[in-house]
């Protein structure tokens, strides 16, 4: 599963991490958010991940209308995978986070292994005010949070992406997630071959080094053989380290807003195609492979394909 040629790039448009006080160029409507995903697509982006923000605030919510009217807006302009997030943001339920599936019964969408502290925390002293009331809030709430993730969730969550032929991206934020995943494919509630995508750099989870990459690859071979794909995230700085380290090593790369606000030291990205555009560079440069465009990436996914969505 990891011999493929072409390296899949995704792109993570705007999540629930960062708060608009932290860039400018955080998208926050629904039309903003589907024109950086379309131009996160043109320049090289095979999969878009989608997260909604309340359109005054920037605050993150789970509006089925404004994921509706992302993922067709998206869908009418360019060919790239509409993955939404099952994750929405630690502080929402999992039954909550989980009605985007039978919503847009889409080919893929994200699925958390396990729960995990989320802390954000630590943004808040980098920052002497906040545009937003809610943002200080939302983020030193995150002092006491677990994100939940339980065995229960995922026998209540993953029926739901069988059910409406969603192939989840199992994201992984420690080691122990991998057990998890091998319990419920053991369990039947899961089937090869999976793509796995590894969390590296959250406060809370795996830390973000090149000695952790490899020990996830690692243990994932031992659990999976052969019968898995991975992506991989790096958290803030570690974006674009990580992401060469991946696809270097037969696997694929997730950068975005998402993940990481800034293209360089000190320089804030003005666009998320800012970010596709050097992760596809350094996969050309750095490992010597090519991207892959949406239909391959659908071919090497198993992906039931765009017309199969209600979208």
């Amino acid at each position: 599963m990891r011999e493929f040629d072409k390296a899949i790039v995704s792109c993570a448009v705007t999540g629930a991490i960062h708060t608009p006080t932290m860039s400018p160029h955080l998208p926050i409507t629904a039309e903003e958010i589907a024109d950086e995903a379309v131009a996160a697509a043109e320049a090289g982006a095979s999969i878009v991940h989608v997260h909604v923000r309340d359109e005054e605030t920037g605050e993150p919510i789970t509006d089925l209308d404004l994921f509706r009217e992302v993922a067709e807006s998206v869908a009418e302009r360019c060919d790239a995978v509409v993955q939404p997030t099952t994750g929405g943001a630690p502080t929402m339920a999992p039954t909550e986070r989980i009605r985007v599936v039978p919503e847009l019964e889409p080919e893929m969408a994200s699925c958390n292994m396990g729960s995990i502290n989320f802390g954000l925390y630590q943004l808040v002293e980098k920052y002497d005010e906040f545009e937003y009331d809610w943002e200080a809030e939302y983020l030193d709430g995150t002092r006491d949070l677990v994100f939940q993730n339980t065995f229960e969730d995922l026998e209540t969550i993953l029926p739901v992406f069988d059910e409406h032929g969603t192939k989840p991206e199992l994201e992984v934020y420690d080691v122990g997630h991998l057990y998890n995943a091998k319990h419920l494919l053991d369990r039947g509630l899961l089937r090869t071959p999976l793509h796995v995508q590894f969390v590296l750099g959250i406060h809370g989870g795996i830390g973000a080094s090149a000695k952790n990459l490899n020990h996830l690859v690692d243990v994932a071979e031992d659990l999976f053989g052969d019968a898995f794909t991975f992506s991989v995230i790096g958290a803030g700085r570690h974006e674009f380290p990580l992401g060469t380290q991946a696809v270097s090593m037969g696997g694929h790369a997730r950068v975005g807003l998402e993940d990481n606000l800034y293209l360089e030291r000190g320089r804030l990205a003005e666009s998320n195609a800012e970010l596709v555009e050097k992760m596809v560079r350094l996969t050309r440069e750095v490992a010597g492979r090519e991207v892959a465009t949406p239909a391959e990436t659908r071919e090497m996914l198993g992906l039931k394909g765009k017309s199969a969505t209600a979208f």
